[in-house]
């Protein structure tokens, strides 16, 4: 075996360097394993350098990962399902070297145990290492039932996800029947401990189940609903937020809650409007709203910080996350340095962020180095609301809509555009008086926004 410059191993065949070894990537800070969704080529395509190869799924987000060499597709050792950190899922090499790479995996063992119960050229089944629970199965089947048998004392083998699940879910790993390689643990094998149920590892993500009784003739009056229950299974990201949200719910927080008259705000986006330039982005409220607490958080840092348990961290700069409805769940991609941004900076940040999010396409650093969230419902209708901690951050700021409302000004009723906005704190950083002068700065601000100007 033969090393490029750049650490990807390459096996050496008769006819020189053939194949390069395609790994799973750590692509954030903390990332111990992935879960491959789907591949974009198949065996025997042609690859280019920075070409789409494959999705991969995150405990953050869904991603296409590009591949890091060109050549021919020769095998996919791990069609789907969830991947160590620097496991090997394919190989990448010359036309017509199928054959040393067959030789390769056999000589290295299997990155996964599908691809040592079908061979490496689809041969005859090879014989798998003791526990392993997926033999000879085939992608999507369900998984045989099996017996964790362990020796007393012995360590599990463990995924560090699924290491982190059970431990929060309070399940012994050593009751836990491993379908990873060699019987490892991996995180689906804890979430279905959990449920109760075992759910086929290649399933897709909405299935059909039996629909109940219908009702007798009589029963009800009109017609009756035959349709099925849809079952939706829960992607990784759709798992990740509710175990962030559990943890946010046990955080000790309070909420404060004002109202701030839009007048000038709306003006000033008016005439931003009017000056736009052909083809750019139209700004919104909720851009200049973020324009605005990216300069009120760089005021109090106290709100503009994160806390990891033992150290509470106060960050310079404002790096904004937006709160977004992606097709697998709630996204919270980040506007870099909003407080020192131009609101049509900002504008521009948010439409591509939200685009991406929209077609699935953010990476890990669209969605890492946030320091406070803005959730804003406005646009639903909804007036007014309570946000969920987004940890590590200490304060979420929820948005309401702005509505024409009765006021008194002068001792005069008057009607004017107000809008609902709700901060919730962690109240193991941020102390009441800390968040109440914080909002006092933001609402100023947008009564007032040339301030900021």
């Amino acid at each position: 075996m033969a090393h490029d410059r750049d650490g990807r191993s390459r096996y050496r065949g008769g006819k020189g360097l053939v194949a390069t070894e395609v790994k799973l990537p750590r692509l954030g800070q903390g990332m111990e394993t992935g879960t491959i969704v789907r591949w974009l080529k198949a065996e025997g395509d042609s690859v280019k350098e920075r070409e789409p190869l494959y999705e991969l799924d995150t405990d953050k987000v869904t991603q296409e990962v590009e591949a890091e060499t060109e050549g021919v597709l020769l095998k996919i050792v791990v069609p789907e399902g969830e991947v160590e950190v620097g496991t090997t899922i394919a190989f990448i090499g010359n036309e017509g070297e199928e054959a040393v790479v067959v030789a390769a995996v056999t000589a290295k063992g299997p990155a996964s145990p599908e691809a040592a119960a079908t061979g490496a050229s689809g041969s005859e089944p090879q014989a798998l290492p003791a526990g392993s629970a997926r033999a000879a199965r085939a992608p999507g089947a369900a998984p045989d039932t099996v017996t964790a048998e362990r020796p007393a004392g012995a360590r599990v083998k463990a995924s560090p996800l699924a290491r982190r699940i059970a431990r929060e879910r309070g399940i012994e790993l050593a009751t836990v029947a491993g379908t990873g390689p060699e019987g490892r643990v991996i995180a689906e094998d804890v979430e279905r401990t959990g449920a109760g149920s075992r759910v086929a590892v290649g399933a897709p993500l909405a299935v059909q189940v039996a629909a109940p009784p219908a009702h007798a003739a009589g029963d009800v009056e009109g017609d009756v609903d035959e349709g099925q229950v849809e079952v939706v299974r829960l992607t990784a990201t759709r798992k990740t937020i509710a175990r962030r949200l559990t943890e946010a719910w046990a955080a000790p927080v309070f909420q404060l809650g004002v109202s701030a008259d839009m007048t000038e705000a709306l003006q000033l986006r008016e005439q931003l409007v009017l000056h736009l330039a052909e083809g750019d982005v139209k700004p919104t409220v909720g851009d200049l709203l973020t324009r605005l607490a990216g300069v009120a958080l760089m005021k109090h840092r106290a709100v503009n910080a994160t806390y990891d348990g033992e150290t509470i961290q106060r960050h310079p700069l404002a790096h904004v996350g937006i709160a977004v409805a992606a097709p697998n769940g709630l996204v919270v991609p980040v506007v870099r340095d909003a407080g020192r941004n131009t609101i049509q900076g900002i504008a521009r940040q948010r439409a591509d962020l939200v685009g991406r999010a929209r077609d699935g396409k953010l990476k890990l650093d669209d969605m890492q180095g946030g320091t406070f969230t803005i959730s804003n419902l406005g646009m639903y209708g909804v007036e007014q609301f309570v946000a969920v901690l987004n940890p590590p951050q200490v304060a979420i700021l929820a948005v309401g809509a702005v509505k024409d409302t009765a006021v008194v000004v002068d001792g005069e009723i008057d009607v004017a555009p107000i809008m609902q906005i709700t901060l919730t704190c962690d109240h193991r950083a941020i102390d009441g008086a800390e968040g109440a002068d914080f909002l006092r700065t933001l609402v100023t601000l947008l009564e007032q926004p040339a301030l900021a100007l």
